[in-house]
């Protein structure tokens, strides 16, 4: 047991030995919370990056958000359950790192196609029966965060258009906010590790 108790301690050290570098290619996973205006939801994300330089890394994030949250109806509140929603986001992430450290806080952007779920509407204020779109949009995102060694946590904000509701004549009667904060914590493997 306790030869077993060592191997896994040295690789563990050897794991995390490496620093980050130009050329390494890695994969994140995260998950999170969604806090929502009448609701909330988590997120779900796998991140595949490729280090462009020591500093700065591209990548494709692959999403899933589940969101429960209130709906606008001319100027009334209702109720909508927002089953879930996928994105394909191409990202870049700068990084502010000291080699001392393994500490080192980013700044991301990025830009790509989000599909909508179906959405599930129940109007308080009477029996109308509403449809959302639910028609694929592009959208981007900004985020900021950390890591520090292989772990990472960060705020995001995925900026996605309005869809319409619509009555079942057809005629728009109000807007559903596509748009979503996400805060999130995962890990990466691959791409070495920040510090020595």
């Amino acid at each position: 047991m306790r030869k077993i108790t060592l191997v896994g301690i040295a690789l563990l050290v050897f794991g995390f030995a490496n620093a980050q570098h130009k050329g390494g290619f890695r994969v994140g996973l995260d998950l999170g919370f969604v806090p929502a205006n009448g609701g909330a939801g988590i997120l779900f994300s796998l991140e595949p990056k490729y280090n462009i330089a020591d500093n700065m890394n591209i990548g494709l994030r692959l999403g899933a958000a589940a969101i429960a949250r209130d709906v606008q109806e001319s100027g009334l509140t209702t109720s909508a359950k927002i089953a879930a929603n996928g994105s394909y986001v191409g990202t870049y992430d700068y990084y502010f790192h000291n080699s001392d450290s393994s500490f080192a806080p980013y700044l991301g952007a990025g830009f790509g196609y989000y599909s909508l779920a179906n959405v599930e509407v129940d109007d308080i204020e009477n029996s109308d029966n509403i449809v959302v779109e639910t028609t694929g949009k592009t959208g981007g995102l900004v985020r900021a965060g950390f890591e520090w060694g292989k772990f990472r946590m960060g705020v995001e904000y995925n900026i996605i258009p309005d869809s319409d509701l619509q009555d079942l004549d057809g005629n728009i009667i109000g807007t559903a906010s596509n748009s979503y904060l996400g805060i999130h914590l995962g890990f990466y493997v691959g791409g070495g590790r920040w510090g020595k």
